[in-house]
């Protein structure tokens, strides 16, 4: 039951009445990923709105629980270009190889990879 005695229908209608579009969603599991954890709500009941344009999700009820998440190399994907090793060799006097990896190691940061090889 809703605040009010509103039950569910009634507020549907009113919700629809102010522009506000919503949806129940079934889902078994909502994962949330951020700040180097991982929040798991088991069974939960998740609701779409969308409010002049902005679409919400709300999530009620259902078992949490958290886990650590730690970062490896394959979570970060860069895509490195011939011209990003040309330029980072071209500013060093490093090789190829050289610029290839000071970028690797950087994340594709160009500045990063120049300053540790000039470093």
């Amino acid at each position: 039951m809703f605040p009010g005695g509103m039950n569910p229908k009634q507020m549907k209608q009113m919700m629809s009445r102010m522009g506000i579009k919503s949806d129940e969603i079934e889902a078994e599991r909502v994962i949330i990923e951020g700040g180097g954890k991982k929040t798991i709500i088991e069974g939960p009941e998740v609701m779409k709105m969308t409010v002049q344009g902005q679409v919400i999700f709300n999530v009620t009820g259902g078992k949490v629980r958290e886990e650590a998440v730690e970062a490896t190399d394959t979570d970060v994907l860069v895509e490195i270009s011939d011209e990003d090793v040309n330029v980072v060799a071209e500013q060093t006097g490093a090789s190829k190889e050289d610029a290839l990896k000071a970028i690797e190691d950087s994340n594709g940061d160009l500045a990063e990879a120049i300053i540790k090889l000039k470093g």
